[in-house]
C-alpha cells in the first residue's frame, strides 16, 4: 500500500514591479536541500542558481518566467516563499554601528520586510528636447551576469555599460520610436557612448533609485547601550 500524499497549501501575493497577483506554494524538503547545499558553498552564483530553481518549482501561476522578473520581484517572492515554508522570522547577526566590532543576534519578522520605492524614481529619461529613453528593470539573469560571473578582463565601467544597454527598452521622439529588441548590442553601445555626462547621470539615477528590498532594524550595543538603526538591503542581507 503506497504512502499517502500530503496536500500542500497555496498562497497569493503581488509582484512589486507590476502589481500582478501570482500563486505559489511553500518549498518542500527537496527544495530546502537545494538551498542548504547552495548556502554552504557561500558562492553567490550557486546561491542564485539555487533560488531560481526553487522559485520555478514553487510558482503555480503559469507563464511566470523567473529569469525575466525584476531582481526585487524575485527577492520579495523568495522571502514570501520562505516565510510560508520555514518560518515567518529569520535570525541574523549584525555589527553594532557605534563601535563596528560588537555583534548581536537580531530576529526579523519576514512579513515586515517590503520592497521600498523612491518617489524620485522614474523609468522615462528625457535626453533632450527631442528624444527620450524608456528603461526596464534588470532581470535576475542580467543581474547575475553583470555581478557574479567573474571575469578579470572586464572592467567595472564595461559591466556598467553592459547593464545599461541591456535595460534600454526603447528610444523615441514625437514621431517615431526605436525598440532595443530590434537593435544590435553594438548599436545600443554606440548610442549610449554619445550621451553627455548629464544625460548619463540621469540614467544612473534610474538604477540608484530602483525599488529595493529594504528593512530598517534597531540594534542595541550591549557594551555601550547605544541604540542604532541598521538598514538592510537586498536578499543576501537577510541571510548573513
Amino acid at each position: 500500500m503506497p504512502l499517502p500524499k500530503i496536500n500542500t497549501p497555496t498562497y497569493e501575493m503581488e509582484l512589486p514591479s507590476s502589481g500582478k497577483k501570482i500563486k505559489y506554494r511553500p518549498f518542500l524538503v527537496k527544495e530546502e536541500k537545494i538551498l542548504l547545499i547552495a548556502l554552504e558553498t557561500e558562492d553567490m552564483k550557486q546561491i542564485s542558481d539555487g533560488l531560481i530553481q526553487i522559485l520555478n518549482n514553487c510558482i503555480i501561476t503559469r507563464g511566470i518566467k523567473v529569469q525575466s522578473l525584476a531582481i526585487f520581484d524575485i527577492e520579495y517572492l523568495f522571502l514570501n516563499v520562505r516565510a510560508r515554508s520555514v518560518g515567518e522570522t529569520v535570525e541574523i547577526q549584525l555589527s553594532c554601528p557605534d563601535d563596528g566590532e560588537t555583534t548581536v543576534d537580531v530576529e526579523i519578522d519576514i512579513d515586515l520586510i517590503k520592497v521600498q520605492k523612491s518617489k524620485e524614481h522614474k523609468n522615462i529619461i528625457k535626453l533632450d528636447d527631442a528624444y527620450s529613453m524608456k528603461l526596464r528593470y534588470p532581470s535576475f539573469e542580467q543581474f547575475i551576469g553583470n555581478n557574479f560571473e567573474i571575469n578579470d578582463n572586464v572592467s567595472d565601467v564595461t559591466k556598467s555599460l553592459d547593464m545599461i544597454t541591456s535595460c534600454i527598452e526603447m528610444v523615441y521622439d514625437k514621431e517615431e520610436s526605436w525598440s532595443a529588441s530590434e537593435c544590435s548590442k553594438k548599436e545600443l553601445t554606440e548610442f549610449v557612448d554619445q550621451l553627455n555626462s548629464k544625460q548619463f547621470k540621469e540614467i544612473e539615477k534610474f538604477f540608484e533609485t530602483m525599488p529595493k528590498l529594504s528593512h530598517t532594524v534597531k540594534v542595541k550595543n550591549p557594551n555601550t547601550n547605544v541604540e542604532s538603526d541598521v538598514v538592510l538591503e537586498g536578499l543576501a542581507s537577510f541571510f548573513s
